[in-house]
């Protein structure tokens, strides 16, 4: 997977202030992601890796456990951190998700939304994960699948040969990796999520401002020209449906251990 990691570390910075005025579908695949686990039953410390602005964060706050909550942008460390100043036993790590600052077998459970996917080599990231939890501890996340923004791919296809939308593994993918990390029990469910857009402009300011636009190193640095863009947003105008062009977003639920 060709990331631009100093791109996507930018990305998430710039995009805190704006992040949770749009992130309705981030919110839902969190809830749904924490529905898939028996909250209760929940024990030691918490590590939710990619944080954000602390949505997983204050929802696991419920547990009354200590919680490590750690991400790769610093405004986005420091807006979970004002979410839950009244809970002091929730630690704050500003680091990579791929080279993680902190002991072995130091978490009971650790959990991910939507954040790793913009991980460069997952499988090392699966590994060091699986250093960090202590033994018989669980990782639980969701990331997005191949299908992901499949429309808009298709539209940017006509115009030119240049990577405009981020690639994601598949479930195989994703298995293979998981079990050369060490993992043994694993369990994966996808689900599809589409929203609805007035326009494909409006579709990808959202994708700007919760920072998820266009990562790959293999990107096109030239700027795009209004006939580009205008060519694209005529190749996407066959799925308009009922007034409103549709995004589809794959998203893989994943628990191992």
């Amino acid at each position: 997977m060709q990331l631009d990691k100093a791109k996507i570390k930018q990305s998430f910075a710039a995009a805190s202030l704006t992040y949770d005025g749009v992130a309705a579908l981030q919110r839902t695949v969190g809830k749904a992601l924490l529905a898939t686990v028996d909250l209760e039953s929940l024990t030691g410390t918490l590590l939710d890796v990619g944080c954000g602005t602390g949505f997983l964060s204050v929802e696991l706050s419920v547990c009354e456990r200590p919680i490590i909550a750690l991400d790769i942008a610093l405004p986005m460390v420091q807006l979970t951190r004002k979410k839950l100043l009244d809970r002091p036993d929730v630690s704050y790590l500003c680091a990579d998700a791929e080279q993680l600052p902190l002991a072995g077998h130091i978490a009971d459970s650790v959990f991910s939304s939507l954040a790793l996917q913009w991980c460069i080599n997952l499988e090392a990231v699966f590994t060091d994960i699986k250093r960090v939890l202590k033994p018989g501890g669980r990782l639980v996340f969701s990331i997005f699948g191949p299908q992901t923004l499949q429309e808009l791919k298709a539209a940017w296809a006509e115009v030119d040969d240049y990577k405009h939308v981020n690639e994601f593994y598949s479930e195989m993918q994703l298995t293979r990796f998981l079990q050369q990390s060490g993992y043994t029990e694993i369990k994966l469910e996808t689900r599809l999520y589409r929203s609805s857009y007035g326009s494909v402009l409006e579709l990808m300011r959202e994708l700007k401002h919760i920072g998820a636009h266009n990562v790959m190193a293999g990107r096109n640095k030239n700027i795009t020209t209004k006939a580009q863009m205008q060519r694209m947003i005529a190749a996407y105008e066959p799925h308009r449906s009922g007034g409103l062009i549709p995004a589809t977003f794959e998203v893989i639920m994943v628990s191992a251990s």
